[in-house]
This record gives C-alpha cells, sequence and structure tokens, in this order.
C-alpha cells in the first residue's frame, strides 16, 4: 500500500499478505463490485486503527468499490478483500452488496463503479 494521499512514495507502507496473516481469500464472498463506505467512529477509536484500517477508513468516506480499494492503496484484490471483510466484521466499515434482479446487474451500481474507475 502508498500513500493515499498521491505523494507516490517508494516504499509500500505493509507487505500486504503480511497484514493478512498470510490469507487471500476473505471467510466470505465479497465481490469486487462490493462498495464499501466508512462507518462514523469516534476520535479515540480511530487512533487505535492500524495504518491499513486508516487509509481504507479516509477512502470509503465517499463509496468506493472493493476494485478501487484495491488499485487507489496499491495491493492485490485478494489482499484488499481480506482487509475489507475483516473491517466490516468489526464494524468499521459497511457492504453494500450489489442487489441482482432475475440476474441482471443494478445498473446504477455499474455506472457508480464505472465513475469511480475512470477517476482514478
Amino acid at each position: 500500500m502508498y500513500g493515499v494521499d498521491g505523494t507516490g512514495d517508494d516504499e509500500p507502507l505493509f507487505r500486504p499478505y503480511a497484514v493478512t496473516g498470510g490469507r487471500s481469500e476473505p471467510r466470505y464472498h465479497l465481490a469486487m463490485e462490493t462498495l464499501i463506505s466508512s462507518m462514523s467512529i469516534p476520535d479515540d477509536e480511530m487512533a487505535l486503527l492500524t495504518p491499513e484500517q486508516e487509509a481504507i477508513m479516509q477512502l470509503c468516506r465517499s463509496f468506493r468499490s472493493v476494485a478501487e480499494i484495491s488499485a487507489l492503496l496499491r495491493v492485490p484484490l485478494g489482499v484488499a478483500r481480506v482487509l475489507v471483510a475483516d473491517m466490516s466484521d468489526e464494524g468499521l466499515v459497511r457492504l453494500h452488496q450489489p442487489q441482482l434482479s432475475q440476474g441482471q446487474p443494478d445498473i446504477n451500481m455499474l455506472e457508480r463503479v464505472l465513475s469511480g474507475l475512470r477517476r482514478l
């Protein structure tokens, strides 16, 4: 993961699979198009977050897909999925799973994901 502020630091803040305990898949299915938003937590609890959690919390002040989080933090998709799923289990982020009706994806969700990818 590199600086969220776009400084382009050459050194990663962490070794991706070290922070997931070597896990490359979350405990449950988390689609890459799942939208994530951060929950509001008190400042004293923010101080207890890991650097990875803090970066994801900052990114997800506005809706971000798991794929966007992976790209913006420059970590493999599997690592982003594990981090987000763990944070959801801890109540730090909210997952907004895509709602499929009759096998068709929600067009609004696809437009939001496309818009987010264009901003990259």
